[in-house]
Protein backbone atom coordinates (compact mmCIF):
# COMPACT_ATOMS: atom_id res chain seq x y z
CA UNK A 1 0.00 0.00 0.00
CA UNK A 2 1.38 3.39 -0.74
CA UNK A 3 0.80 6.63 -1.97
CA UNK A 4 2.07 7.57 -5.29
CA UNK A 5 2.31 11.23 -6.41
CA UNK A 6 1.19 12.46 -9.92
CA UNK A 7 0.57 14.75 -12.79
CA UNK A 8 -3.03 15.32 -13.04
CA UNK A 9 -4.25 14.31 -16.63
CA UNK A 10 -2.00 11.87 -16.99
CA UNK A 11 -2.62 7.89 -18.06
CA UNK A 12 -3.20 5.90 -15.00
CA UNK A 13 -1.03 3.84 -13.44
CA UNK A 14 -1.45 -0.08 -12.61
CA UNK A 15 -2.95 -0.32 -8.41
CA UNK A 16 -3.06 3.73 -8.66
CA UNK A 17 -6.20 3.57 -6.50
CA UNK A 18 -8.23 6.76 -5.77
CA UNK A 19 -6.64 10.07 -7.83
CA UNK A 20 -6.86 13.05 -5.31
CA UNK A 21 -6.61 16.57 -6.76
CA UNK A 22 -4.43 19.05 -4.66
CA UNK A 23 -4.91 22.34 -6.90
CA UNK A 24 -6.30 25.54 -6.08
CA UNK A 25 -8.86 25.00 -9.20
CA UNK A 26 -10.35 22.25 -10.70
CA UNK A 27 -9.19 22.07 -14.82
CA UNK A 28 -11.38 24.72 -17.06
CA UNK A 29 -13.56 23.56 -19.50
CA UNK A 30 -13.98 20.24 -18.55
CA UNK A 31 -17.36 18.92 -16.78
CA UNK A 32 -17.50 17.62 -13.23
CA UNK A 33 -18.98 14.26 -14.60
CA UNK A 34 -15.58 14.12 -16.75
CA UNK A 35 -12.58 14.89 -14.33
CA UNK A 36 -12.01 11.15 -13.33
CA UNK A 37 -13.04 9.88 -17.11
CA UNK A 38 -10.14 12.03 -18.26
CA UNK A 39 -7.99 11.10 -15.62
CA UNK A 40 -7.58 14.17 -13.70
CA UNK A 41 -9.04 13.30 -10.19
CA UNK A 42 -11.48 11.52 -8.36
CA UNK A 43 -11.62 13.98 -5.64
CA UNK A 44 -10.98 17.78 -5.90
CA UNK A 45 -9.29 18.51 -2.65
CA UNK A 46 -8.11 22.01 -2.65
CA UNK A 47 -7.17 21.95 0.83
CA UNK A 48 -3.41 21.02 0.30
CA UNK A 49 -2.89 23.01 -2.64
CA UNK A 50 -1.05 26.57 -1.94
CA UNK A 51 -2.84 29.06 -1.02
CA UNK A 52 -4.14 31.70 -3.69
CA UNK A 53 -2.14 34.19 -2.26
CA UNK A 54 1.31 32.16 -2.27
CA UNK A 55 0.43 31.53 -5.89
CA UNK A 56 0.04 35.17 -6.85
CA UNK A 57 3.22 36.01 -5.21
CA UNK A 58 5.31 33.71 -7.50
CA UNK A 59 5.48 33.27 -11.07
CA UNK A 60 6.79 30.79 -13.04
CA UNK A 61 10.02 30.34 -14.57
CA UNK A 62 10.77 30.41 -10.60
CA UNK A 63 14.35 31.06 -9.68
CA UNK A 64 16.46 29.08 -7.21
CA UNK A 65 15.75 32.16 -4.54
CA UNK A 66 11.87 32.17 -5.41
CA UNK A 67 11.69 28.35 -5.46
CA UNK A 68 13.32 28.31 -1.83
CA UNK A 69 10.81 30.74 -0.83
CA UNK A 70 8.02 29.22 -1.98
CA UNK A 71 9.29 26.27 -0.36
CA UNK A 72 9.58 27.81 2.74
CA UNK A 73 6.52 29.56 2.50
CA UNK A 74 3.70 26.61 1.40
CA UNK A 75 5.62 24.48 4.38
CA UNK A 76 4.47 27.38 6.56
CA UNK A 77 0.99 27.03 5.01
CA UNK A 78 0.92 23.16 5.42
CA UNK A 79 1.88 23.62 9.45
CA UNK A 80 -1.53 24.60 10.34
CA UNK A 81 -3.12 22.51 12.81
CA UNK A 82 -6.01 21.48 10.44
CA UNK A 83 -3.40 20.69 7.62
CA UNK A 84 -1.16 18.67 9.87
CA UNK A 85 -4.18 15.95 10.57
CA UNK A 86 -4.74 15.92 6.87
CA UNK A 87 -1.22 14.96 6.41
CA UNK A 88 -1.37 12.68 9.02
CA UNK A 89 -4.54 11.08 7.75
CA UNK A 90 -3.12 10.76 4.61
CA UNK A 91 -0.05 8.59 5.74
CA UNK A 92 -1.85 6.40 8.16
CA UNK A 93 -4.39 5.71 5.09
CA UNK A 94 -0.97 4.93 2.94
CA UNK A 95 -0.57 2.27 5.25
CA UNK A 96 -3.80 0.25 4.31
CA UNK A 97 -4.73 1.42 0.70
CA UNK A 98 -3.46 2.64 -2.69
CA UNK A 99 -4.57 5.72 -3.68
CA UNK A 100 -2.35 9.28 -5.83
CA UNK A 101 -2.65 12.93 -5.30
CA UNK A 102 -0.86 15.00 -7.63
CA UNK A 103 -1.45 18.52 -9.26
CA UNK A 104 -1.46 19.48 -12.68
CA UNK A 105 2.43 20.77 -12.82
CA UNK A 106 4.69 19.15 -15.96
CA UNK A 107 8.14 19.65 -13.92
CA UNK A 108 7.83 17.99 -10.43
CA UNK A 109 10.57 19.40 -9.59
CA UNK A 110 9.32 23.30 -9.24
CA UNK A 111 5.77 21.63 -8.12
CA UNK A 112 4.18 22.04 -4.74
CA UNK A 113 3.73 17.61 -5.05
CA UNK A 114 7.20 17.79 -4.35
CA UNK A 115 6.78 19.50 -1.40
CA UNK A 116 3.74 17.56 -0.35
CA UNK A 117 5.71 14.15 -0.80
CA UNK A 118 8.47 15.58 1.69
CA UNK A 119 5.78 16.01 4.27
CA UNK A 120 4.01 13.07 3.61
CA UNK A 121 7.48 11.36 4.43
CA UNK A 122 7.93 13.48 7.53
CA UNK A 123 4.47 11.93 8.72
CA UNK A 124 5.84 8.26 8.16
CA UNK A 125 3.46 8.08 4.86
CA UNK A 126 4.70 4.97 2.74
CA UNK A 127 4.77 7.12 -0.80
CA UNK A 128 6.15 5.81 -4.13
Amino acid sequence: MSIRMVRLGSERQPKEGLRIGTVRRPPRGVPKNEYALRNFFDVWYPNLAPSEALLKSVKPPLSDRNWKTFVRNYRAEMSTPDHRKTLDLLAALSHQTDFSVGCYCADESRCHRLILRDLLKERGADVR
